[in-house]
């Protein structure tokens, strides 16, 4: 499970945004991190594609008023509301940000590698098409994701013990060294004018898909045999089908308190 998919960015750094937190520089800095350049694809009165900056000014101007998150796997269509179209997409990038307001637009994100041996670097073009204005499928509130990950997290620990890659071999200490050095750079786990709470469950999430993460390549551990691989995955497919439905209601959490006059 990526930490920190592209979807996110866009969706919690675009709803800081709208909201007027956050400057247009800082958020399309934000969203791009690492990458080296977004453009965004299709958009309603552009027969090109333009950069970040341009296009969500353009959704504004559009009427969105919002972003949401979702995070889609075959057989879990989580955030998705329609048409078929958008849905197949998503499903392959497993990730897309869907528009609130401005007449059914979504975005779906197609990663391109380009550079040298040794100097590769992602580009990223964000294909809009429309989408069903109707609530997204599966997106728990920020209360009930919390409480499903508590026990989560519980679960994932009793079987990464159980079958003893809780945090053995290189490969599980250099991945939580590297967790442990982006959560240290980046203080904000979401962007300004999300609730505390949605922090703390987004947080949370992601340690929670970090323990499965390993528990899917750790080959360190005792479970070693084919069935015993098959039946770690098995134990383990509920617990990550939970820390996605919480990292959606996390970056979805702005969204859904406005639209309960919350904010």
């Amino acid at each position: 499970m990526d930490l920190e998919p592209r979807s996110g960015r866009l969706a919690a750094w675009g709803n800081a945004l709208l909201a007027g937190l956050v400057s247009p520089d800082d958020a399309v800095h934000a969203v791009v991190g690492e990458d080296a350049v977004h453009r965004v694809e299709g958009l309603p009165g552009e027969p090109t594609p333009v950069g970040l900056t341009l296009a969500l000014g353009r959704l504004r101007a559009l009427g969105v008023t919002g972003l949401r998150v979702a995070l889609p796997v075959p057989g879990h269509p989580l955030g998705l509301s329609g048409p078929p179209e958008f849905n197949k997409r998503a499903l392959e990038a497993e990730e897309a940000v869907i528009c609130h307001g401005g007449g059914g637009l979504g975005l779906v994100p197609e990663v391109y590698e380009a550079g040298p041996a040794g100097d590769v670097h992602a580009e990223v073009v964000w294909h809009v098409l429309p989408v069903r204005e109707a609530p997204p499928a599966d997106v728990p509130s920020l209360g009930e994701a919390e409480r499903e990950l508590a026990e989560a997290l519980r679960e994932a620990t009793e079987v990464l013990t159980r079958l003893d890659v809780a945090g053995s071999g290189p490969v599980a200490e250099a991945a939580i060294e590297a967790y442990r050095a982006r959560a240290e750079r980046g203080a904000e786990v979401l962007a300004p004018g999300y609730p505390a709470r949605a922090v703390r469950v987004l947080e949370l999430a992601r340690r929670v898909g970090l323990l499965v993460s390993l528990a899917s390549s750790n080959g360190h551990g005792g479970a070693v045999s084919a069935a015993e691989m098959v039946a770690r995955g098995e134990a383990l497919r509920p617990v990550e089908r939970v820390a996605r439905r919480a990292r959606v209601a996390a970056y979805n959490s702005v969204v859904e308190e406005r639209e309960r006059g919350v904010r």
